[in-house]
């Protein structure tokens, strides 16, 4: 993946980890806020509409026990014989009206065939026949009874009070009739939003107030309401009962508070849509979404640049560790260097030292002359042997230098036998002066690794020179094996040195951690090696006993696309042993 592709996908997890940890709890407060806010906005709405129709229940209820009161007391106070003559009634019809202006229509009394005998009103209702009306045969039953609002003989609206009362084994019905309009306006003032209203219907659903909109498409669903009502007993006197159905005529989700009036025989309904009922809650909720997409939006721009921001730190960071890394490197190679230049200065002593000596040979050659004996020939063998020993210096020299040039982190496919061997050459000087015999066992199918060869160069020759240090003075044997494991090149470096105690296994890579004497190492070189190996994507283990020597086993990946293929190399070449 390329250092672009990684620090976008860095600034990415950046951004949605702020993102998270920003909305989350942001969220999690409006969804539990507006869920509380929401149970305690609806059960406030809900004790409000039934309260709001339980208090014009009451008033309703207590108009009509009023009215009835008032016609028990003139029926108590007052002769019958003077309630059905007709001037009497009419003087008590007048009182009525003055007391209570136009609640009672009129008055009439009843005898007990049904004929009205007596009549004081608007009307002419005087004679008329009401022995098959139902007030009529229920107040007969009943003593008392308030009948439903109905048209009758006279063509408006109205509902009528029927008192039975007892003359000498002779029943009289005593009835009057009261406003409707000022009954209805009970509960026509009933209205809350734009769609609350209240009205009062029978248990046939016929209407006893008149609605202020026309409602003759919801009737059959009321009929159905008030049926399911009854046959569930939900009609409980001072309890108000709350549904929220679909209005199948609105179409409309509906809330419907029902109460009992007159002992359940009228129903008083208030109904609302629940939009209506519930708009300050959806303004309260569409505001509280705003909020939260206004905060989400200005939180995923802020993450957004704090990410970007975020990432272009990491990526000087990174590029200023890089940095600091290859000056580490450089200094540990170096320091590599200075302690092979012991032995290259002895590798390169003795070539020299011939050339010198083969010079002066020349030189004696010269003063005796190339006429005598073999002299001529005896030049030519010298000057042959200075230009061998000088092509070896060359060659020596040309590889510390190659070794020595500043460490290039370019990745390609490195064959790591080759370097193995370069190494081994390098170092087999100073592995003769220290008594350290060095055996290789390369394999002979080893795929390319993708790496620096420069880094693997100077991880070898660290890893080297460690186990020569650890064999040095009493000498050892160091083996250094190359194989193919599981898509994986694998090279072991073995020492029978001095081992690395138990306790400091686990520190060995940490910077600056070393068992060397004072002067002797900085504590950089497995450190170095780790990071290199790290970031090749591959493997290093360590395995010592003290006395017994170590073992760093490094685990690289084979080069991508080269399925196992050898990489060219021929160890003839290289000398390999």
């Amino acid at each position: 993946m390329s250092d672009t592709h990684y620090y976008h996908g860095l600034a990415k997890s950046m951004m949605f980890t702020i993102i998270l940890v920003s909305f989350a709890p942001l969220l999690c407060i409006v969804l539990i806020a507006g869920y509380q806010y929401s149970i305690v906005y609806e059960e406030k709405v809900e004790a409000h509409l039934r309260e709001l129709v339980l208090k014009h229940d009451q008033s309703v209820a207590s108009y009509l026990e009023e009215k009835v009161a008032e016609i028990q007391v003139l029926a108590e106070i007052i002769e019958l014989g003077k309630l059905y003559d007709p001037a009497s009634l009419q003087a008590l019809h007048d009182a009525l009206v003055r007391g209570h202006g136009s609640d009672f229509v009129d008055l009439g009394m009843v005898n007990s065939e049904g004929i009205q005998v007596a009549y004081a009103g608007p009307y002419k209702l005087q004679g008329v026949n009401y022995s098959e009306e139902e007030w009529f045969k229920a107040a007969k039953k009943r003593k008392v009874h308030v009948s439903d609002v109905g048209l009758g003989l006279r063509g408006v609206p109205h509902f009528t009070i029927a008192l039975l009362l007892d003359e000498d084994g002779q029943e009289w019905v005593l009835r009057t009739t009261l406003d409707f309009i000022a009954f209805n306006k009970l509960v026509e003032d009933i209205r809350i939003g734009e769609t609350g209203l209240a009205y009062i219907i029978n248990r046939q659903a016929e209407f006893q107030t008149t609605p202020r909109r026309d409602m003759t498409a919801e009737v059959p669903f009321l009929r159905q309401m008030a049926v399911a009502m009854t046959e569930r007993s939900g009609l409980v006197r001072g309890r108000a009962a709350m549904t929220v159905e679909t209005n199948p005529a609105t179409g409309r989700e509906t809330i419907f508070v029902t109460s009992p009036i007159k002992n359940g025989d009228w129903i008083m309904v208030y109904q609302q849509d629940v939009a209506d009922a519930m708009s300050d809650l959806n303004r309260s909720r569409n505001l509280a979404l705003v909020v939260l997409l206004i905060g989400g939006i200005s939180i995923a721009v802020m993450a957004y640049l704090m990410s970007k921001r975020m990432a272009r730190k990491v990526a000087r960071a990174d590029a200023a560790k890089d940095i600091m890394n290859e000056q580490v490197i450089e200094a540990g190679k170096l320091a590599s260097v200075g302690e092979l230049a012991a032995g290259i200065a002895h590798e390169i002593n003795n070539p020299v030292a011939i050339m010198v000596e083969e010079a002066g040979w020349i030189q004696d050659l010269l003063e005796e002359g190339l006429d005598e004996d073999d002299n001529e020939r005896e030049v030519q063998r010298a000057l042959n042997q200075i230009r061998t020993q000088g092509g070896r210096c060359k060659e020596i020299t040309h590889k510390l230098l190659s070794f020595a040039r500043k460490i290039d982190p370019t990745v390609k496919s490195v064959c790591l036998n080759e370097l193995v061997l370069e190494i081994v050459q390098l170092s087999e000087q100073r592995a003769k002066y220290a008594n350290v015999v060095i055996e290789t066992s390369l394999g002979d199918s080893i795929p390319p690794v993708e790496a620096s060869p420069s880094e693997m160069q100077q991880v070898f020759l660290n890893l080297v020179n460690n186990a020569i240090d650890a064999m040095d003075p009493g000498g050892g044997n160091l083996d250094i094996m190359t194989r193919v494991e599981d898509n994986t090149v694998m090279v072991s470096i073995a020492d029978t040195g001095c081992g690395i105690p138990q306790a400091n296994l686990s520190r060995i890579f940490d910077p600056f951690f070393t068992t060397k004497p004072v002067g002797k190492g900085t504590g950089l070189g497995l450190s170095i090696i780790y990071g290199i190996i790290n970031k090749m994507d591959g493997t290093i283990a360590v395995n010592s006993a003290v006395d017994q020597g170590t073992k760093f086993t490094i685990r690289l990946p084979v080069a991508e696309g080269e399925d196992g293929g050898a990489c060219d190399f021929k160890m003839n070449e290289h000398g390999a042993s």
